[in-house]
């Protein structure tokens, strides 16, 4: 299934694309697309998508997140070959692990803002995991598979300056208002049989930026998942956020950074396409 959630911001609409991509209404099935929802309600949904059972929504107008907001938003840093050697980093021997502030996340296609006093605001285009069990300790990677819920498009806004020169913590380079745009679908696990055999690209202004693979992940998703269970409790509706292929502004010296008016665009083989004017 393809989730999502449309509607003026803070008033959306949980809902379900139809085989010929129409929206749904998910609204008798569900509040919101939340962790209760993603842990105990995806297969009343299937259910009654399939019986026909859901009304369509006319005019779905604005697309928001396809998720409620998370619980937390965990990222792994310098998780694609190419991108810790183009940042001049060696590959980490163990996942970097960092948070975003769950109120970056906003819809795919909204407005991103560049900080007061930022020069350095920089684009990611990342495979997000969307957990759907709880996971605790988990023995082995094995395990991981079967707590994802879905998957979604990322986008890891960062501010550079912020984030490297600023004392030292990432966090406050990546927790900026605006900073994860995701969507516009939360594509549930079943449609993505293998997470790491998916092409990533993303253009400024229609340049080609990033062009990756998820094959190239230093640490895979079961891995992750895996890893981040031994330090933290992932609960259904958190969203991990897995790293970035080659590409970004801090890896091209005489790139320049995002300004006003600039055009971001990103895509996953499978999870559809995002576009953000920055403001």
């Amino acid at each position: 299934m393809k989730l999502l959630r449309v509607g003026p911001e803070g008033a959306e609409r949980p809902a379900v694309l139809a085989d010929d991509g129409t929206p749904l209404d998910l609204s008798g099935i569900t509040d919101d697309i939340d962790g209760r929802f993603l842990a105990e309600g995806l297969g009343r949904a299937g259910g009654a998508r399939d019986a026909g059972d859901l009304p369509s929504i006319a005019e779905p107008g604005r697309i928001g997140a396809p998720l409620a907001r998370p619980g937390k938003v965990v990222c792994i840093g310098l998780n694609y070959r190419d991108h810790a050697e183009e940042t001049g980093a060696e590959p980490p021997s163990e996942p970097v692990v960092f948070m975003k502030a769950s109120n970056t996340v906003v819809g795919p296609d909204d407005e991103v803002l560049i900080p007061r006093g930022s020069v350095k605001t920089d684009y990611e285009v990342e495979l997000a995991v969307v957990m759907g069990g709880r996971a605790r300790y988990l023995d082995s990677p094995d395990e991981s598979r079967e707590l994802i819920a879905g998957y979604a498009i990322s986008n890891d806004v960062s501010e550079r300056e912020f984030q490297l020169e600023r004392g030292g913590t990432w966090d406050k380079g990546k927790s900026c208002e605006t900073f994860n745009p995701l969507g516009p679908y939360l594509v549930t696990a079943d449609e993505i049989p293998d997470p790491q055999d998916l092409a990533l690209r993303l253009w400024v202004n229609g340049e080609l930026r990033q062009d990756g693979t998820t094959k190239n992940m230093i640490f895979g998703v079961d891995h992750v998942i895996w890893y981040l269970s031994q330090f933290m409790v992932l609960d259904p509706g958190d969203v991990i956020n897995t790293g970035t292929p080659a590409g970004v502004a801090l890896g091209r010296p005489g790139e320049p950074y995002l300004r006003p008016g600039d055009i971001v665009e990103a895509e996953i083989e499978g999870l559809g396409r995002q576009r953000q004017v920055v403001a």
